[in-house]
């Protein structure tokens, strides 16, 4: 029997409960915190990129006991193997002696998954993650294993240090519902950290949701109305970064090697439902999607050569696209 969805005010009430039970232990990063619940109610992944000692660990552990979920990490290195991650055939012996093979499952068999520096890892190795991230399904042999929902894939990279790391292929990037830019705390963020590092008791956290409550709030986040107006406003931003078409924005025509994939476009329209559900809104807005477009599309749009002469960025180019093509909807 599948439940219905969850009440809009109840739902908000327990989102505020999750965040004020992460806030316990993760000091400031609202926008990561709210990012990775827009990808986990989206039923999408997240790509985080921060340089270490952030937080970016803690929070996917802080936020599997706040959701009484399944967690794991996968310490991404150059000599991990695919088995490592989906799991492997064992042969098991039985009281009488007969052997069988057997599939051990692989730590992707959670809910909430950490992948641990991903781009450390070989090409082979992380494309054993696009089944299980794009089809939620995992094949050994002839055998296809079901992952349980909710499945979220967090996934961290490290910025600044480049030898030894492997950069994600675009298939793989694509994937990702959202690219995710960890910040450097406050100074009196720091100060908080600080502090709580030299307090003698850990925090007690309470499990707020479990995964049923969840999957019905995620359904709950498909009540949310999209009006023409506003799909049309998420399709334009999409064109807009793609180069040499009708649609494309100047800076696109000249920065841009390839845009954005259909996927940037569905993309948008699923995270800002969240996002406006979150905000107890039960329609979507162009304001939604423009406060979630630069982490949905940052990492599928590719630069050209005069783009890095230039020192431009997809931050710099979004920023300027997103503007001019609310500009053009509001006229």
């Amino acid at each position: 029997m599948v439940a219905t969805p969850a009440p809009l005010p109840e739902a908000v009430s327990k989102l505020d409960a999750v965040r004020a039970e992460i806030g316990k232990v993760i000091v400031g990063q609202q926008t990561v915190v709210d990012g990775v619940l827009i990808c986990l109610l989206s039923g999408g992944h997240v790509l985080l990129e921060g340089v270490p000692g952030l937080g970016k660990t803690t929070l996917l552990r802080t936020l599997g006991r706040v959701l009484h979920m399944k967690y794991s990490r996968i310490q991404f290195t150059p000599d991990l193997m695919p088995a490592d991650i989906v799991g492997s055939m064992i042969m098991e012996t039985s009281e009488g002696g007969a052997k069988a093979l057997k599939f051990s499952p692989g730590p992707i068999f959670a809910n909430l998954v950490l992948a641990d520096e991903i781009n450390r890892a070989t090409p082979k190795t992380q494309s054993a993650l696009l089944e299980a991230m794009q089809e939620r399904t995992v094949t050994s042999g002839a055998v296809t294993h079901q992952l349980e929902a909710p499945f979220l894939v967090m996934a961290t990279q490290n910025p600044i240090e480049m030898e030894g790391t492997y950069p994600l292929p675009e298939a793989q990037l694509d994937r990702f519902l959202m690219k995710i830019l960890v910040e450097y705390p406050s100074r009196d963020e720091l100060n908080r950290i600080v502090e709580r590092t030299i307090q003698r008791d850990e925090p007690e956290l309470n499990a707020v949701m479990d995964r049923e409550t969840i999957l019905s709030i995620r359904r709950a986040c498909r009540e949310v109305l999209v009006a023409p107006h506003v799909q049309d406003f998420a399709v334009s931003l999409v064109m807009a970064t793609q180069p040499e078409t009708s649609g494309a924005h100047a800076l696109a025509n000249k920065y841009i090697r390839y845009g954005s994939s259909p996927r940037g476009a569905q993309a948008l329209v699923e995270c800002g439902r969240v996002y406006a559900f979150m905000r107890s809104n039960a329609h979507l807005s162009i304001d939604d999607i423009r406060a979630i477009a630069p982490a949905v599309l940052r990492h599928r749009i590719i630069l050209n050569f005069d783009a890095h002469a230039d020192d431009q960025t997809p931050e710099t180019l979004l920023a300027e696209i997103i503007s001019a093509t609310a500009a053009a909807a509001a006229r």
